[in-house]
């Protein structure tokens, strides 16, 4: 790959705006464009105060000129620009970013089996996408997917691909101490949709929360304080009738003493 690069320097290369930037193929479910936005909106707020870092859901990814894209459901650079130029990419152009490569990249399975563990393995290992994640719904079902788990996380070493330990169990998430995160799954509310999701988990195996699931905590939060309010100030207007119950009492009690002083032979 490193000729290739030192060649392509020496040529005229494309730019993003030249380049095909869709290929007009749809996804072909739902949750291929689903899981990676949820991914990305919790990214988004776990890394808010982080400019180099770019995630991208079926984007085509141009490694090389002479060659059509490849459209990952999803994938991650790190070390490039979080945003570029006011309308955002077109497509991830490597010779645009300073040859670096994402290193990470998700398939979902599509309900048209698309070779995720094959050929686009193949493809990703030779461009050396250093994490390829597989997500698969049906993943322990059926003859093709009885031997697979729900989520696969490879890791590019020497030049291999190796399937990570961690990921057989639900929510027990793969570490990728090059990202400071974990990649793992456990089921799930998004968008009123209960179904197992992936999710990002942090060193200790502790799930982010989601944005929703921080908003409905705020809601739940508010919603206790404003009981405990409401609950003070039924406190207090008891003690206030409690304590104007006692001052009449007292009163009483004097103008009673004082009736009887006047009254007294």
């Amino acid at each position: 790959m490193a000729a290739a690069l030192a060649y392509y320097l020496r040529r005229r290369l494309p730019t993003a705006a030249e380049l095909p930037h869709s290929d007009e193929t749809p996804v072909d479910n739902q949750l291929q464009d689903d899981i990676p936005q949820l991914l990305k909106s919790i990214l988004q707020r776990i890394w808010s105060d982080r400019q180099d870092w770019f995630f991208a859901v079926d984007m085509g990814l141009y490694y090389n000129p002479d060659e059509p894209a490849i459209v990952p459901d999803a994938f991650l650079a790190i070390g490039v620009e979080r945003f570029r130029d006011v309308n955002g990419r077109l497509s991830y152009v490597l010779w645009e970013e300073e040859n670096v490569m994402p290193i990470l990249a998700l398939e979902v399975v599509s309900q048209k089996y698309n070779s995720e563990y094959e050929q686009k393995l193949q493809d990703y290992q030779d461009l050396g996408i250093l994490y390829y994640a597989i997500y698969n719904p049906r993943g322990g079902q059926g003859r093709r997917f009885r031997q697979r788990s729900v989520l696969e996380v490879y890791k590019r070493i020497g030049g291999r691909y190796l399937l990570q330990q961690g990921n057989l169990q639900q929510g027990n998430p793969v570490w990728m101490p090059e990202l400071n995160l974990g990649l793992g799954w456990e089921r799930g509310n998004n968008g009123g949709w209960q179904r197992d999701w992936l999710y990002w988990y942090d060193r200790e195996g502790q799930r982010y929360a989601t944005n929703e699931e921080l908003a409905q905590q705020e809601r739940e939060r508010a919603q206790q304080e404003r009981e405990r309010a409401q609950q003070e100030r039924e406190q207090r207007r008891l003690a206030e009738e409690r304590l104007a119950a006692l001052e009449a009492r007292l009163k009483a009690i004097e103008e009673s003493r004082e009736t009887d002083d006047r009254t007294a032979p």
